[in-house]
C-alpha cells in the first residue's frame, strides 16, 4: 500500500501541475478533511471544489513536487507552487509542506498544507502584506475573501 500511496501523492501534484482540479478531487474520499492557512478547514466536496476553483483561475501555474513519501496509511510532501496571485497579479513562490492520511482504498482522507503565511502575504499582497501580513488585520479579511470566493464558486458549480 505504501508504494500506491506514494503514487497517489505523485498523481495529485501532477494533476495540480496540469491544472486538473477534477483529477485532484477524484483522489480524495467523499468525506475528506483538508486544511491550510488561507482556507482553514474544509470538509467533503468543498475541499475538491477549492482545488477546481484554484486550478481554474490560476495564471502561469507551475507546481514542483520537491519530495514525497508514504508509510502505511500516512504520507508527506514538500511542494512548491509558482504563480501569479489572481487578485493582484503579483508573482508568488509558495513552499508548502503537506501531510496526508489515506483511506483503505488508497484515496486521500486527510490533507494538511502548511506554509509561512506572512511570507505568502508579502509576495501576494505586496507592501500591505509586508507590513501587516502577520496580523489579524490582513489575515482575517484574507480568510474571509477566500471563503467567499469558494462559496461563490460552489454556488455557480452546483447542479441545476
Amino acid at each position: 500500500m505504501t508504494a500506491d500511496n506514494a503514487a497517489t501523492i505523485r498523481a495529485f501534484y501532477e494533476a495540480f501541475g496540469r491544472g486538473d482540479g477534477a483529477a485532484m478531487e477524484a483522489l480524495y474520499t467523499s468525506d475528506v478533511r483538508f486544511s491550510d492557512p488561507v482556507f482553514g478547514e474544509l470538509r467533503g466536496p468543498r475541499a475538491g471544489a477549492m482545488w477546481r476553483m484554484l486550478t481554474g483561475s490560476a495564471q502561469d501555474l507551475r507546481v514542483e513536487l520537491a519530495e514525497h513519501a508514504a508509510d502505511g496509511d500516512t504520507g508527506s510532501a514538500r511542494w512548491i507552487a509558482h504563480y501569479a496571485f489572481t487578485r493582484t497579479g503579483r508573482k508568488v513562490v509558495n513552499d508548502v509542506r503537506a501531510t496526508f492520511r489515506f483511506a483503505p482504498d488508497g484515496r486521500i482522507a486527510e490533507h494538511d498544507d502548511r506554509f509561512h503565511l506572512w511570507r505568502w502575504t508579502r509576495q501576494a499582497l505586496g507592501p500591505s502584506g509586508l507590513l501587516l501580513g502577520w496580523s489579524p488585520v490582513v489575515r482575517a479579511p484574507l480568510r474571509k475573501q477566500a471563503a467567499a470566493s469558494l462559496d461563490a464558486f460552489c454556488a455557480q458549480d452546483a447542479p441545476a
